[in-house]
């Protein structure tokens, strides 16, 4: 099995890369492109599943990862599910529950950020000063639902304990924290149902 990752920038890359190894099979590989935004991805994304309709082989799958930002998440699923439809794609969401699908779309609840305020062991981990009761506050207990933006709750946060004092390095924060990252008690909701969508690949 192979998968292709199309993500929306370099900081999804760089956690992918360490958490994919912790949530896919052994034997599959992967590959992941990354893109200069979700405006980028999105204007790209036509072609590049044209692209692989040519070539893709049977025991490939394809996974789209971006970010909500704020957006209505349905009508971003939506776009996203009709694209890859349009070009003759069988994507999750369209599938009857026993068939197999090619095309898997996903999309991190605000942002990215939000997946490693599900897991603050990880973020502590990385960044040893920073409170490890973080979770236990009122507006760090729900990762999906962190108001003003996640990757300012948590560029605030890090520089509350010392650290990226000159703005968040979103990429290298996304590295880091995601080296200890434990997928399988990840406390966001938009990550548990990557995940699981990750889980129910099969060739």
């Amino acid at each position: 099995m192979h998968i292709e990752f199309l993500v929306e920038d370099l900081s999804m890359k760089e956690a992918l890369k360490n958490l994919l190894p912790k949530i896919l099979r052994e034997a599959t590989t992967f590959e992941i492109h990354p893109f200069q935004g979700k405006t980028d991805l999105i204007k790209k994304l036509p072609n590049r599943l044209k692209g692989y309709k040519r070539w893709l082989l049977e025991d490939c799958r394809i996974v789209v990862l971006v970010d909500e930002d704020r957006e209505n998440c349905k009508l971003l699923k939506d776009k996203l599910e009709a694209i890859a439809i349009d070009i003759g794609f069988i994507t999750k969401t369209s599938t009857q529950l026993n068939e197999n699908f090619q095309v898997l779309n996903r999309i991190a609840i605000e942002e990215l950020e939000s997946w490693f305020f599900g897991d603050i062991a990880a973020v502590v981990q990385a960044y040893p000063k920073v409170s490890s009761n973080l979770d236990t506050q009122a507006k760090y207990r729900d990762p999906d639902a962190i108001k003003g933006g996640t990757w300012e709750a948590l560029e605030k946060v890090l520089q509350k304990a010392g650290y990226h004092q000159g703005g968040l390095e979103k990429t290298r924060a996304a590295r880091e924290i995601s080296l200890y990252m434990n997928p399988s008690n990840n406390r966001s909701k938009s990550f548990q149902v990557f995940r699981n969508g990750l889980l129910q690949i099969k060739v």
